[in-house]
C-alpha cells in the first residue's frame, strides 16, 4: 500500500523537517492550482512523470509556469531515445499517487528506487517549495534544502539541472 498523506507527515517530522499544510479542493491542473490556492507563499510546483525508450523512469519537477522543451530533454537528462508520459498505472505502481497529485513526495513510495527525481536549477533558486503532499487535496510548503534532504532519505538523490528555459518575453 502507498504512503498516506499522514504518514508522510510523521517521516518528515522524523526528520526534523517542517512541513506546513493547507486543504483546499481537489487540484488536477496548474491552471486550477493558480485560482484555488490562495496566497501560500513560495515556489508552485509542476511535475513531469516521464519514460524513455528503455523504460527508465523520471520525474521532473520544475516551476508550475516553467517551459520545458520535451523534444530534447532526454538528451539533457542522458535518457535513451525521447520521453513519453508515464501511464497512470505505471504512476499509481511506482510514486504511489494518482494522476494530478504527482509530487516529488512520491519519492516515499518508489522502495525500488526506479525513478530518477530531476530538481529544475531555477525551482531550486527559490528558498520554499509548495508540492502536493501524495494527494491533490492539500499543499505541503517545504524548505529546498528540506527536499533535498526528504528526497535523499528516501533513496533517490536528486539530480538538480536546469531544465526550463527563460520565459518569453512578448
Amino acid at each position: 500500500m502507498p504512503a498516506t498523506p499522514d504518514e508522510l507527515f510523521a517521516t518528515l517530522d522524523r526528520l526534523g523537517i517542517a512541513h506546513p499544510t493547507v486543504s483546499h479542493p481537489p487540484l488536477f491542473t496548474v491552471e486550477q492550482s493558480q485560482s484555488l490556492r490562495g496566497a501560500i507563499a513560495g515556489a508552485h510546483t509542476k511535475n513531469l512523470f516521464l519514460k524513455d525508450k528503455k523504460d527508465a523512469l523520471f520525474l521532473v519537477t520544475a516551476l508550475e509556469d516553467a517551459l520545458i522543451e520535451l523534444k530534447s530533454l532526454h538528451r539533457l537528462l542522458g535518457a535513451t531515445g525521447r520521453f513519453s508520459f508515464g501511464s497512470a498505472e505505471l504512476l499509481r505502481e511506482t510514486l504511489g499517487v494518482e494522476p494530478g497529485a504527482v509530487t516529488p513526495f512520491g519519492a516515499i513510495n518508489d522502495t525500488a528506487g526506479r525513478i530518477t527525481i530531476v530538481l529544475d536549477q531555477a525551482l531550486m533558486a527559490h528558498v520554499t517549495i509548495n508540492a502536493h503532499p501524495l494527494v491533490n487535496s492539500m499543499t505541503t510548503s517545504i524548505a529546498r534544502e528540506d527536499l533535498i534532504k526528504f528526497l535523499d532519505a528516501t533513496g533517490h538523490k536528486p539530480r538538480i539541472v536546469l531544465v526550463s528555459e527563460p520565459p518569453r518575453v512578448g
